[in-house]
């Protein structure tokens, strides 16, 4: 008899164990602007869900309500793993990410967020005046999340924005980690590539968007034709904000308050670092590393993508086994 009420209690903690609320639940029902898109927004709609399926590893949206608007958040990775917060790049979108998730989510549990004042499946429905509040908007998510403690990835324009983020939140941020960061560290240097971007704007978005490509990566045939045709779309609909030319690089000063360590990888063929950049990481940040990819242009999450998530993946895990 003492066993069968043994057993029973085993069994009812078990139930009650299986039966935990995800904490996450209220964000996972689907707006109305994505169940029923209108005619402007299904094409890309439709065009980032076929990006999604090189996601690689299962996955979860979030839908969140903000002050701005509804944030969408691509979740994956085990709920007990560590939280890693990726911040894509410019009319780029989580789906940026597709090469990078599975070797992230396999042991780490990754927030990839739809910044709202670019394509992506986040809605706005009130205006920033600065970036100052693209940054708050951040903040607003983490604490919706409930992410404490978390490491930090940016790429391009997402690495100026997580390095503003590193800089004024009050959060533990484990880690930040910068894949080609722009004009975060110096100004964009003048190259052939740089003037070709620029005379883009002569050619249709489809033409525009494969030279655009050419420029920045160094195969543009490792791209998946399905994220090709989303960032044509994005490209289409995009607009250029008012925050780009508030994007300055930051002062040594503010550098060297980073606290957390940081890891900086650029390309070889980086149109928008140089070794410099190396070079000032180093000098500034007090736990700065800088890294050269080779055989990589700016999107070196793709051109390189085993190599750039095992230096990742490897960064992460270091500090993680120090704390």
């Amino acid at each position: 008899m003492k066993y069968r009420k043994l057993l029973s209690l085993i069994v009812l903690l078990v139930f009650f164990a299986g039966c935990k609320k995800d904490e996450y639940e209220k964000f996972k029902k689907v707006p109305e602007y994505i169940a029923h898109p209108d005619r402007a927004h299904k094409p890309y709609f439709d065009a980032y869900d076929k990006t999604l399926q090189l996601w690689g590893v299962a996955y979860e949206e979030l839908y969140i309500t903000t002050s701005k608007g509804i944030a969408h958040v691509i979740m994956s990775g085990p709920k007990d793993g560590v939280p890693v917060v990726l911040l894509h790049g410019m009319c780029a979108s989580s789906t940026m990410w597709y090469p990078n998730a599975k070797a992230l989510a396999k042991q780490y549990r990754i927030f990839a967020i739809d910044l709202i004042i670019e394509p992506g499946k986040s809605y706005k429905t009130a205006d920033f005046k600065n970036i100052d509040e693209v940054t708050a908007w951040y903040e607003e998510l983490f604490w919706a999340l409930k992410l404490e403690s978390f490491h930090l990835i940016g790429t391009s324009r997402g690495g100026w924005l997580a390095t503003d983020i590193a800089l004024k939140s009050k959060r533990d941020i484990r880690s930040l980690i910068l894949l080609s960061p722009v004009q975060t560290f110096m100004w964009i240097p003048p190259s052939t590539d740089l003037l070709k971007n620029i005379f883009n704007i002569f050619y249709s978005k489809e033409e525009g968007s494969k030279r655009t490509m050419g420029t920045l990566s160094k195969d543009p045939s490792k791209l998946d034709k399905r994220y090709l045709e989303q960032y044509r779309i994005a490209l289409e609909n995009d607009s250029l904000n008012k925050f780009t030319i508030q994007m300055k690089p930051f002062p040594n000063s503010s550098l060297r308050s980073l606290k957390m360590p940081v890891l900086v990888l650029i390309g070889d063929d980086d149109m928008f670092n140089t070794e410099h950049t190396l070079r000032l990481v180093e000098r500034h940040i007090p736990k700065g590393k800088g890294e050269v990819i080779a055989n990589s242009g700016h999107f070196l999450s793709v051109d390189q993508a085993a190599t750039v998530n095992k230096k990742i993946v490897n960064f992460m895990k270091s500090i993680d086994e120090a704390r």
